[in-house]
C-alpha cells in the first residue's frame, strides 16, 4: 500500500466523520463514542500497515486493495 493511498483513505474517513457530525443528529455522548471508536481503528489499522504492530488475535482489520 502506497502513502498516496493511506492519504486518500485517511481524507474520505475524515470527510466521512465530519458528514456524520455535521448532519447527523445525535447526543453528544454518542456522537464522542463514535469518534473515539474511529479513531481508535484508524490508528490500529495505520500501525499495522505500516508494521509498528502485529495482528491482534481475534481482531481481523480487512487490508484495503
Amino acid at each position: 500500500m502506497t502513502l498516496v493511498n493511506i492519504v486518500i483513505i485517511l481524507v474520505v474517513v475524515g470527510l466521512v466523520m465530519w458528514l456524520i457530525n455535521t448532519y447527523i443528529p445525535m447526543a453528544g455522548a454518542i456522537k464522542s463514542l463514535l469518534n473515539i471508536v474511529v479513531f481508535v481503528v484508524v490508528l490500529i489499522w495505520i500501525l499495522q500497515t505500516f508494521g509498528i504492530i502485529g495482528a491482534i488475535p481475534g481482531v481481523r482489520i480487512p487490508a484495503l486493495k
